[in-house]
């Protein structure tokens, strides 16, 4: 469907840009809806431990997807770039290998999850009252990993042809799926945290189906055959040069986060269920940046595929104004209404308080972090995927990691804790600008010359 492109090798780029990166933000929004959903219904019809034990595996989740994650984006690069150059070939090859990939992915994570919830929930020092209720949410919502794997692949395969509106359309359909089914789960037949992950896992299957069904209906390369489905060698290669470091350092990410999270549980429920509550809004800040980085991705590496250096350079201004100026304005908006939108959540006074908290500490400084997805994304789209997983490793999980050794122990205190975020932004991205602009100064000079 033509109409569903956005011709990204030519015309207005600003525009262009806010039209992909805006149903990606959505998109993303609705799925995180998937996760609010289920904190706000355990929240207000089963108990606050079935809150806590409910965000007690945010990070960890995070953790175990990252990887795999980073492979769509590789896969995202490596078709756009295709698409560029025209190798029609090609383009069909990283299709069926990317969606073979993702199932085999996503049916590792199941059998993977479901056998280490117990021992890493234990080990991150989960609340004992709330320990049970986590390992069951843990399990269930990883029998969904499939779904949820084709689902990120499909939409990345979509975005690599400027396609970010159906993914949205798909997303907005399963999110009201799965809030009517929360509601229905938990309020309606009494379950607890069994019944919003089993919501969760209907509206994964939902969502995945119908982006499998947009792709098998796709004419031209980006047309899905499931007797194609096969691995190449070749593609896989470079969708894992790309995608691997960009999986690693989500990963190790992460492992600084869920540390931090083992320094909240450490707090008590009250801090767990806020810290909780306040991660819905965290990602909603982050989803714009993330979304002007995708799209920054997917631009650059057609542009770069096709050799329009000039417009290359155009996208990388237009990004670095139009991804941090959006994302600044939203998240004062949050921080400003923090108490009101943490009380939508839970009736709890010391959770709201500690929610509101973290909101005023982390999320102000979000414009700034934009920066970094920003950046790290055009590295990639350009081949440089090493470069900013160790730059984002070193001052961003490092820094977290010394607060939390070496800071936090003598200063056991929320508000204290959370200071980590916005001092590893403002170091990293002092250190992402100068590498970002010497690396693609560099390829555009090289890539001009080989023009010439």
């Amino acid at each position: 469907m033509k109409s569903s492109h956005i011709d990204m090798l030519h015309g207005p780029i600003a525009r262009k840009l806010i039209a992909f990166a805006l149903p990606v933000a959505a998109s993303a929004f609705l799925q995180q809806l998937l996760n609010a959903a289920d904190i706000a219904v355990v929240g207000r019809f089963a108990s606050s431990d079935a809150l806590a034990a409910v965000g007690a595996n945010t990070f960890v989740i995070n953790l175990m997807l990252n990887l795999f994650v980073g492979l769509s984006v590789g896969a995202n690069v490596v078709i756009a770039r295709y698409i560029g150059q025209e190798r029609h070939k090609e383009i069909q090859q990283a299709v069926h290998t990317s969606i073979l990939l993702s199932v085999i992915c996503g049916l590792f994570l199941s059998v993977f999850g479901w056998n280490i919830a117990r021992p890493v929930l234990t080990w991150l020092s989960t609340p004992e009252e709330i320990l049970d209720l986590a390992v069951l949410y843990f399990r269930i919502y990883f029998l969904g990993m499939p779904f949820l794997m084709v689902f990120n692949f499909s939409s990345a395969i979509l975005r690599s042809k400027g396609d970010t509106r159906r993914p949205l359309y798909i997303m907005a359909g399963s999110g009201v799926i799965n809030v009517l089914l929360n509601l229905f789960l938990v309020s309606k037949c009494g379950m607890s945290v069994e019944g919003v992950a089993i919501a969760t896992l209907v509206a994964t299957f939902i969502s995945s189906m119908c982006l499998l069904y947009l792709l098998r209906k796709e004419e031209g390369d980006l047309h899905l055959d499931f007797r194609k489905l096969h691995i190449h060698k070749h593609v896989l290669m470079k969708i894992a040069a790309i995608g691997v470091p960009a999986g690693i350092q989500g990963m190790i990410f992460n492992i600084s986060n869920v540390l931090i999270q083992s320094g909240v549980n450490s707090l008590g429920t009250a801090a767990v269920g806020g810290n909780t509550t306040s991660l819905s809004f965290d990602y909603f800040c982050f989803f714009i940046g993330n979304a002007f980085g995708q799209a920054g991705t997917s631009f650059m590496s057609q542009n770069y595929g096709a050799k329009q250096i000039e417009r290359c350079r155009k996208i990388v201004r237009d990004c670095i104004i139009l991804g941090p100026g959006i994302t600044f304005c939203f998240s004062m908006l949050i921080v400003y209404f923090a108490t009101e939108l943490s009380s939508l959540f839970t009736s709890d006074p010391d959770v709201v308080m500690y929610s509101a908290l973290r909101i005023q500490v982390v999320i102000t400084f979000y414009g700034i972090h934009s920066f970094n997805e920003i950046l790290s994304g055009m590295m990639r789209a350009l081949g440089h995927s090493v470069v900013p997983a160790v730059i984002n490793v070193m001052f961003i999980c490092g820094i977290r990691l010394c607060w939390l050794f070496f800071f936090f122990p003598s200063h056991q205190e929320y508000g204290f804790l959370q200071y980590c975020y916005p001092i590893s932004w403002i170091v990293n991205i002092a250190v992402m600008l100068p590498a970002f602009f010497y690396i693609s100064n560099k390829m555009f000079a090289k890539h001009s010359k080989m023009t010439n």
